[in-house]
């Protein structure tokens, strides 16, 4: 059944490694400026990677506030009036041996159903932002996405999308020591690869961290060149994490992750010879609430607003 689409609110939650988002965006009225326009993001780092990488499980304690999370969004949800939503949980609950038994749970708690997506259904919802449609035709694009627990890789060249692959390398993954070396070995494989059919690429960077690094080098057009992001990473790595908090202002779950964070965006720059990667912030979420609307609206959205956090 086709929705009326006067003016409704749809929801994302992405439950990710490093934080639990929800994202509520509003498709306004035809003549709106904007197609869809956030109505609230809200962000709580539960560190769900600290125990999936490491023990194999989600502790009871984090699984207890994951509950109560769910149910606080939910309430949101209802406040917004919310028509439709949909809920991801990616790397970590991919990992934990009890995510399932976490995700019946929370739908039995709170009623809130949450799918466990694989590495290749979430690079494809992060491409459903459409991301192509905000650049010039003809010319090779590599849509990165870096995580808690993984980064997702989307290839485009001419507006189309020639192939999607996630890799089990994570900012705190990385932090926990829990990245393998075979999964490196083929990031940079697959890399040197699509430099060599694709040159020139182009980089497009998702997810918080390279949306922070990015307002850190203070750049006003929309590209950030890979030398300053080489500036930045090298003037933050010396520095203890605490001091990255008050000298950068940076949050306390934000100065760890935004590390090996850079360090996976420079790894990707050198393979593909990449000068800049543009950052257009917007991540998985956006590409949640977009599918939904296509699915409910049957036409495709054409614009976005930043939702990511900083």
């Amino acid at each position: 059944m086709m929705i009326n689409m006067k003016k409704v609110n749809y929801a994302a939650i992405d439950i990710g490694s490093n934080a639990v988002r929800l994202l509520i965006k509003c498709v306004n009225e035809e003549n709106a400026p904007e197609l869809m326009s956030k109505v609230q993001l809200i962000r709580i780092p539960l560190r769900l990677g600290e125990d999936a990488f490491t023990a194999g499980i989600i502790s009871a304690e984090k699984e207890k506030k994951l509950i109560r999370l769910m149910k606080a969004y939910k309430q949101l949800m209802k406040i917004y009036d919310v028509v439709d939503y949909r809920a991801c949980a990616t790397s970590a609950m991919r990992d934990a041996r009890n995510g399932k038994a976490i995700v019946r749970q929370i739908a039995k708690k709170t009623g809130i159903r949450v799918d466990i997506i694989d590495g290749q259904e979430e690079a494809h919802i992060v491409y459903d932002n459409h991301i192509e449609q905000l650049f010039a035709s003809g010319q090779n694009y590599l849509y990165v996405d870096v995580g808690g627990g993984s980064t997702e890789i989307n290839l485009i060249s001419n507006g189309e999308l020639k192939n999607s692959r996630s890799y089990n390398i994570g900012t705190v993954r990385m932090l926990s020591g829990m990245v393998k070396e075979e999964e490196k070995e083929a990031l940079r494989t697959d890399l040197i690869g699509i430099a060599t059919e694709y040159a020139p690429v182009s980089i497009i960077g998702s997810g918080g961290n390279i949306n922070k690094l990015f307002r850190l080098a203070d750049k006003k057009a929309s590209l950030l060149p890979v030398e300053s992001l080489r500036e930045i990473y090298l003037a933050l790595q010396v520095l203890p994490a605490e001091q990255r908090i008050k000298q950068y202002k940076l949050k306390p779950d934000r100065a760890d992750v935004i590390v090996p964070a850079a360090e996976i965006f420079l790894e990707v720059a050198t393979y593909v010879k990449a000068t800049g990667i543009i950052v257009p912030t917007i991540g998985l979420s956006d590409g949640i609430i977009d599918s939904l609307y296509t699915q409910n609206m049957n036409v495709p959205p054409v614009s976005h607003n930043s939702t990511s956090p900083s």
